[in-house]
């Protein structure tokens, strides 16, 4: 049977193969090569026969099956006898010429079999092909290429065959008229000679060792005179190309006196094909093999044609290559490949051809010889040894070239030159220099583009050039005498800055290099190397270019490395020092990036490196010589302003350690002689040399600068700036301002026992002569300079008695300079600098006047006040200068007040701020806050109290700060609260306090300071309220008046957020004090009644509600009764007053009672009459429930409701969680749905009325109030309160609400059950629903075991069991398998009642899809592992039995549920299933293994947890390892894998079960969803995969080999892909 079932399968599979679908068709193809696997001859047959039977099957399948034929052949061609093969031979040879037309892929694809099958019969092959290829007549194209494919993929078994080849094809040649056969000639002619090269090559291997290249010489000549003399010639491109890709490897076998003779023409004709062809890839690959085929025959023709030769490739290398084209880069390979072969036979003719091409202007051609310079030089070494002088002078205007592209080439032939010893030839210094100039170029060039060039995108010249330069120093040893030290020559000219980084790293491991080579010798020999920098000056350059360390990719680092290296150079001295010290910094610049790392801290760490080094050297001549340098060379930072400001510091610091005074005063003369005074870096530089100098040489410094201001110099560029009007004034003003700043750092750095002495006489003097100036930067000097005078001052130990006799004048002078500034902007630090000098000037001697230090307070605030913040997002430089300038206004006023630390000076500075603090302008407000809270801290510091004085003014300062704890500003609003806590605090210690005494109420402050940040105005008042408290308590009885005048003053303020704190804070206060608020009572409603026609302030609403509440108290009944009457829905004052109501807990109680009453008593709802006939009735919500609904949700709303909830608990509960059940889905009244939707329009409305929301909301207020926030909590998270308001939804809200009430409020659950047992049997159904639902989720938790109301519990719900609605009956069976999760240990006592109530819900009669039954089903899998076994075993088949059907069910929760319950069932057997349930488990399997791949997740997951728990009661541990090993929750499931295991072990140990599995499988092949459908017959096929051959009698394969070949018909492809897939396998039964 085995070859007809063969021939069955392969018949079904190629009548498929005709499949729209490319998935199917692959998978038909891969089920053919399948079963090839098996019987590669039957198979192979099957497809032949096929072919032939169907002479009209259309080309492109005919093509698939070809292929699967190749395949089956490549694999198994030592399988196949000589009759098959002899048969497919046929075939292919008929598929491939059976048109003459050409049709690629169909007689490709019968070509590559013919090439399969020769590469073992390649006689019976060449028999058929040369049958097909007869002289005379012109074969078909594909035999020739078959020819020609046979010949590389069998070189041995076909070179034997090419002489009787070429000799029938050669006189075809003239025979082919057509372009497209002659390029299959010239492509089979390549071949051929490829393959004759290579079989000459290994001869050694060959079967025949006799060939030799003559034996092809004359056919192969015959051919070269067609192809280059006829077909070269032709117009078509294509040929063209394939003559030429032809003659290259046909030049190796021409006779060498053919090859010479012909040379002359062949070379130019192949050269003419670079201007007829865009790609010429191939032309170049030909040209050089037919060059190294002239140069091994030695032919001397090829000097005649060298120039042509030459000309023609370096028009091709000069093409500019793009990087995305791997044509034109290989393209350029090839023609590179022919300069080294031309560089080999004739190196003088090329480089005279090349090297003056170097000195053309054009970029391609420089570029393109610069590229073949160095393949040359690297590819042809030797030639080109003796030539370096020569290509080395070449390169001369090469480097002048200021193109990018060309200096990357040249960049690349120099380090080729590196490798070959070019540059130890003269010239090589001049190529060094290059590499260095380019890495020196600064990072931004790379990315500017010069006007129509395109620069190169990656690997700048910088980068390359970097490179290189490491590259050459570290990696070629033969470079270390040339670079060193002739790299040192690079490092001071500014030109090379950029290049510091790479020459000092070069130069850092070619020094360590020598130090290794000879340890104690000097590096640098300044006797044979003259032009080398000095000591001095490669000192002076590492160390200023190190102020900037991250700039050139890391110069600080580099430098540092590179002083450290040569400190034997340096100073024989500094060695050991340095080790230790630049190891510090360079671990700083390690532990920092150029944003982290501070400039200031950065320079001083040198500066100290500087000062440590000049001590250990501690040699007057060599500090003298290094002075001298460091002066020297600061013109050449004049383009870097902040390195030249660090070298100033530097010469300061190296002239602060000079001995010579002559020197030191010299260098000081020259600096302030040839200063650039313009630069403002410049000035600020040399004031701080000065500064630093001063240390050491304080007179020196001082009469040199008072020199310079006497002499000629000074007064000739004054006289020299006089003659440029336009100019003169600026000019000398940077001169006097740089001047001023000398004096001011001079005063700065000085050691301060000799400041005093000299501040006035010596530095004040020639400063005050200044004080005139209208020069903005001159005023900046002057004040920058007074404040480091007057702070030298401060700071002396001698300041105390130091009486300053023109501070008055100074202060005026300050003064001035300030109210001179715009009050509307802030660009210079002049103010900050004047209130600086002031507050050092205030606390020197003599004091100031009264009206002076208040003149200095108002100007100051005027100043600084009202400058407008920066836009956000656009603080910058401008917000720091700001903040800098707020904060010496900070200590400017408390120097003041420091002067008199008195409740009145308090008051002055107060009085000053006012206008601020009350300003509209919030961040005029949050300034002055702030700084009335740092003023109020400083007093409170340094308060002194020698009696027992009253603090007069405490009620007016806290009436102006307390209401601000409510502005709109938050920073404003913590200030405030700040003041509150400092003057509090100051009232205490007037009373005689401590000062560390800690008042436990005023503490409180802090507390409600930090809530103060939210904006949320409900807790910002409620902070206003505590603080009032506060206040109260701690206010003296004398202040409280002033306070309340202040507070009603403050009731007008135009922040309405403080007006409204006030409100709070005035009715705390009087609360507090009790008498006073019950005589304003009446007023206070009198107020109310008027305002609240007429305005919605907060403070009036408030006033309300206290008068409502004063109300209530006295007629509770009459009150209700009159806000129940208000319009629905309330307004917002409606509402207000109602949570008014909540203020006592016994008023509350009353009015929730009340409430309460009129909610239950009427109907929720009416009916009409056309409801009672109607299947959607409509239910309408009855006015009085309503609005006593909505007025319980507003008292409850308000937090003081809390104790009256809490004791009415219970039954708000019950009865708002049953007027919820009954408003889901009822409606307004239609009086109320029209003045909603007038209100909707209108915007009128408070909120949107609706029943049920209304009614949830209620519940949600009980809830909150009653103390069950953590029930709120948990149902918000569940989504509960939006479900428990929709009819879909309202069970699962009841059942989450019920949860969280076991977690969360146990203890109440026995009056809340109590109180809707009686709901029980009420006349509405819904509440019937709704609390059946409450108190079946309630048996989930073990609080009702706990409070011992199980068992009535379950009495009650057993009681509902006959409900006639149906949703209380499954409700009652889901609180009774609930049990299972709340009091499982009490499961056994009740399973005989729990199983008979859901078996009996299996069985429910609502219809084949009951919801009873599927709750029933859920109850069942909770219960199963906790009943008694003997309990189960009566149940457990006819419960198998009865879900069975479930498993197809078209509603996914049927499937799931049962599938789930199905695994417990199992799960529940472990270890004692009987033989009638091992029946139902194995009829189950086939359906759980192909629900797998159910559409919906949740089947899938069930039927993983049904398979896991099958698998121990299949007693095959194996199979059961592969369900838990794949079918683990959670983890991907890769299903082919899986089921083939799964497969395996079934058929290894039930191979009985094979029948059944596949008749079971069998009826899901008409699965209504595909990838089951799809999955069956890959069941089906793992089965037979894995299944012992001689099972095959248990398959009905007639009925399978149907059905699948019906699936092959299917309208999803994934199903036919499957079913061609099995199909493949049911080669195991043939």
């Amino acid at each position: 049977m085995s070859e007809p079932y063969v021939k069955k399968l392969s018949t079904i599979l190629l009548d498929s193969v005709t499949d729209k679908d490319p998935l199917v068709q692959e998978q038909v193809c891969s089920a053919l090569c399948a079963l090839g696997e098996s019987q590669p001859e039957e198979t192979l047959s099957a497809c032949e026969e096929h072919l032939r039977q169907h002479e009209k099957l259309a080309h492109p399948y005919r093509t698939m099956v070809l292929r699967a034929m190749e395949t089956i052949v490549s694999n198994h061609i030592s399988e196949l006898g000589k009759d098959v093969t002899r048969a497919i031979i046929l075939l292919a040879s008929s598929e491939m010429t059976k048109v003459k037309d050409l049709v690629s892929d169909w007689q490709q694809a019968a070509s590559s079999v013919l090439v399969a099958v020769g590469k073992r019969f390649v006689g019976m092959v060449m028999e058929e092909m040369l049958g097909k290829f007869q002289p005379g007549v012109l074969p078909h194209c594909f035999v020739v290429q078959t020819l020609a494919n046979l010949s590389v993929f069998n070189v041995f078994g076909m070179v034997p065959f090419l002489t009787s080849v070429l000799s029938t094809m050669l006189p075809m040649l003239g025979m082919a008229k057509h372009d497209s056969m002659r390029v299959v000639f010239c492509c089979a002619l390549q071949r051929f000679s490829e393959s004759t090269l290579e079989y000459l090559a290994n001869l050694d291997q060959a079967p025949d060792p006799t060939v030799r290249k003559d034996t092809f010489a004359s056919d192969i000549s015959s051919a070269y005179d067609t192809l280059f003399h006829h077909w070269l010639q032709s117009r078509e491109a294509k040929l063209r190309l394939a003559v030429v890709e032809a003659l290259g490897p046909m030049s190796h076998l021409l006779p060498s006196e053919k090859l010479e003779e012909q040379l002359p023409k062949l070379l130019p004709g192949v050269l003419a094909l670079y201007k007829k062809h865009a790609e010429t890839s191939h032309v170049s690959k030909s040209l050089g093999q037919i060059l190294e085929a002239a140069v091994s025959v030695g032919s001397r023709t090829l000097e005649v044609q060298l120039d042509s030769l030459l000309a023609a490739l370096h028009a091709q290398i000069c093409v500019p290559v793009e990087t995305s084209s791997p044509l034109v880069t290989s393209n350029q390979k090839e023609v590179l490949r022919c300069f080294t072969v031309l560089a080999c036979c004739s190196p003088e003719r090329l480089l005279a051809f090349l090297l003056p091409k170097l000195d053309t202007s054009n970029e391609r051609t420089r570029v393109g010889t610069l590229q073949v310079l160095r393949h040359i030089i690297n590819s042809a070494a030797a030639q080109m040894e003796v030539k370096k002088p020569f290509i080395l002078s070449s390169m001369r205007l090469p480097l002048l070239d200021p193109n990018s592209k060309v200096k990357r080439a040249v960049v690349q032939v120099i380090s080729a030159m590196a490798h070959h010893g070019y540059l130890e030839q003269p010239g090589g210094e001049a190529m060094l220099e290059y590499i260095v100039q380019q890495c020196a170029l600064p990072p931004e060039a790379q990315h500017q583009k010069p006007s129509g060039e395109e620069e190169p995108p990656a690997d700048s010249v910088r980068d390359i050039s970097v490179s290189t330069l490491y590259l050459v120093s570290t990696t070629v040893d033969r470079m270390s005498d040339v670079l060193w030290p002739h790299l040192l020559q690079f490092l001071t000219p500014v030109r090379f800055t950029g290049a510091l980084t790479p020459l000092c790293r070069s130069l850092v491991h070619l020094a360590q290099k020598r130090q290794e080579a000879a340890a104690e010798a000097p590096l640098i020999q300044y006797d044979a190397n003259v032009t080398l920098p000095s000591p001095y000056a490669i000192a002076t350059r590492l160390l200023t270019v190190s102020s900037s360390p991250y700039l050139g990719g890391g110069r600080g680092a580099a430098s540092l490395c590179l002083l450290n290296v040569l400190h034997r150079d340096i100073h024989p001295s500094l060695g050991q020092r340095w080790a230790t010290t630049i190891a510090l910094l360079l671990e700083h610049l390690e532990e920092h990036t150029a944003k982290t790392l501070s400039q200031k801290e950065w320079e001083e760490k040198l500066l100290v490196f500087l000062r440590d080094s000049l001590a250990v050297v501690s040699d007057n001549t060599w500090i003298c010589q290094l002075s001298l340098e460091m002066c020297k060379q600061l013109p050449c930072y004049n383009g870097t302003p902040q390195e030249k400001n660090f070298l100033y510091k530097c010469v300061g610091t190296t002239l602060g350690a000079a001995s010579s005074k002559d020197v030191v005063r010299k260098l000081l003369q020259e600096l302030l002689e040839t200063a650039r005074y313009q630069e403002e870096a410049e000035r600020e530089g040399l004031a701080c040399c000065f500064g630093i100098c001063a240390i050491s040489h304080l007179d020196d410094t001082l009469a040199q600068l008072e020199d310079f201001v006497r002499s000629d110099v000074f007064r000739k560029s004054i006289g020299i700036f006089n003659i440029f009007k336009d100019r003169s004034d600026n000019d000398v003003d940077r001169v006097k301002g740089t001047l001023i700043l000398c004096y001011g750092h001079v005063a700065a750095q000085a050691p301060r026992e000799l400041v005093l002495a000299r501040a006035e006489s010596d530095i004040l003097r020639n400063m005050f002569q200044c004080f005139s100036t209208k020069d903005p930067g001159l005023q900046l000097c002057l004040v920058q300079s007074m404040c480091m005078v007057c702070q030298a001052i401060c700071s002396s130990a001698q300041a105390g008695s130091f009486h300053f006799t023109r501070k008055a004048e100074l202060v005026a002078q300050m003064m001035d300079f300030i109210k001179a500034e715009p009050p509307d902007s802030l660009r210079t630090p002049i103010r900050k600098k004047a209130m600086l000098a002031c507050t050092h000037l205030v606390s020197l001697e003599p004091e100031l006047e009264e009206q002076v230090q208040s003149d200095i307070i108002h100007s100051c605030l005027h100043s600084i006040m009202a400058v407008p913040p920066e836009p956000e997002g656009e603080g910058g430089p401008q917000e720091f200068l700001y903040l800098d300038t707020m904060h010496t206004l900070e200590d400017l006023l408390r120097s003041i007040l420091r002067r008199n630390m008195t409740p009145q000076g308090l008051q002055l500075m107060v009085e000053h701020l006012s206008p601020w603090i009350k300003s509209p302008r919030g961040y005029e407000r949050v300034r002055a806050l702030g700084l009335s809270a740092c003023l109020l801290q400083f007093f409170l510091e340094h308060l002194h109290v020698s009696a027992l004085v009253p603090f007069h003014n405490l009620g007016l300062l806290v009436g102006l700060f307390s209401p601000r704890c409510a502005d709109l500003w938050p920073a404003t609003r913590q200030e405030a609260v700040s003041c509150v806590y400092s003057l509090l605090y100051l009232q205490l210690g007037y009373e005689g306090f401590s000062r560390d005494y800690r008042d436990d109420v005023a503490e409180r402050l802090l507390t409600l300071k930090d809530g103060l940040v939210h904006p949320d105005p409900a807790i910002l008042f409620h902070a206003c309220h505590s603080i009032a408290q506060i206040i109260a308590k701690r206010l003296p009885p004398d202040q409280l008046i002033n306070l309340l005048l202040t507070l009603f003053e403050s009731l007008g303020d135009p922040d309405k957020n403080c007006s409204r704190a006030a409100t709070v804070m005035i009715n705390c206060l009087l609360k507090e004090r009790g008498s006073m608020l019950l005589e304003k009572v009446p007023e206070i409603m009198s107020v109310l009644r008027s305002r609240l026609q007429e305005t919605r302030e907060e403070h009036v609403l408030q006033s309300a509600q206290h008068s409502v509440y004063v109300l209530a108290s006295q007629h509770c009944v009459a009150v209700v009764t009159s806000l129940l009457g208000s319009p629905l829905p309330f307004d917002s004052h409606t509402c207000s007053l109602w949570r008014a109501l909540a203020v006592e807990p016994g008023l509350s109680a009353q009015v929730l009672g009340l409430l309460l009453e009129k909610m239950s008593r009427d109907v929720p709802f009416k009916e009409s009459r056309a409801f009672l006939l109607s299947s959607a009735p409509d239910r309408v919500a009855t006015l009085l429930p309503l609005a006593a609904t909505c007025a319980l949700h507003e008292v409850m709303s308000a937090p003081a409701s809390g104790p009256a909830v809490t004791e009415l608990y219970p039954q708000l509960f019950a009865g708002l969680l049953l007027r919820v059940s009954c408003t889901v889905g009822v409606q307004l009244p239609r009086n109320l749905q029209a003045k909603e939707r007038r209100a909707g329009s209108s915007a009128l409305a408070s909120r949107t009325l609706d029943p049920c929301s209304t009614a949830v909301d209620a519940l949600r207020a009980v809830l909150l109030r009653g103390g069950s926030e953590d029930v709120v909590q948990r149902v918000e998270l569940e989504g509960g309160w939006e479900l428990l308001s929709t009819s879909a939804g309202h069970e699962d809200g009841v059942a989450r609400l019920a949860s969280a009430m076991a977690k969360f409020a146990g203890p109440r659950l026995p009056l809340v059950m109590k109180a809707l047992l009686g709901a029980q049997s009420s006349v509405y159904e819904a509440q019937r629903v709704t609390s059946t639902a409450f108190l079946a989720e309630l048996l989930t938790s073990n609080v009702v075991n706990d409070l011992m109301l199980l068992e009535s519990l379950l009495d009650n719900l057993a009681a509902r069991q006959k409900d006639p609605c149906a949703s209380v009956r499954r409700l009652v069976l889901r609180g009774l398998a609930n049990l299972a999760s709340g009091s499982p240990d009490k499961v056994r006592a009740h399973g005989p009642q729990l199983l008979t109530a859901m078996i009996s819900g299996l069985d429910d009669g609502d219809g084949p899809h009951s919801l009873v039954a599927l709750e029933a089903m859920a109850g069942l899998a909770k219960l199963l592992g906790l009943v008694e076994p003997e309990d189960l075993r009566a149940v457990l088949l006819h419960t198998a039995i009865r879900i069975r059907p479930f498993f197809d069910s078209e509603k996914m929760e049927f499937r799931s549920v049962s599938i789930r319950l199905f695994g417990h069932l199992n799960k529940a057997c472990h270890g004692a299933c009987e033989d009638v349930f091992l029946e139902q488990v194995v009829g189950g399997l086939v359906p759980l293994l192909l629900h797998l791949r159910d559409p919906q997740a949740s089947v899938a997951a069930a039927c993983r947890f049904a398979l896991r728990m099958c698998g121990p009661n299949l007693e095959c541990e194996e199979l059961a390892d592969v369900f838990q090993k794949h079918l683990q929750d959670g983890r991907g499931l890769h299903f082919g894998e899986f089921l083939n295991a799964a497969c395996k072990h079934l058929m290894c140990y039930f191979p009985d079960l094979l029948g059944r599995l596949v008749s079971t499988s069998l009826f899901y092949f008409k699965s209504s969803w595909e990838d089951v459908r799809a999955a069956a017959p890959m069941l089906t096929g793992f089965l037979v995969l894995h299944v012992e051959p001689q099972q095959q009698s248990q398959v009905d394969l007639e009925q399978l080999t149907a059905a699948l070949q019906l699936l092959l018909k299917d309208p999803a492809p994934k199903v036919r892909v499957k079913a061609a897939e099995t199909l493949g396998r049911l080669v195991k039964f043939a």
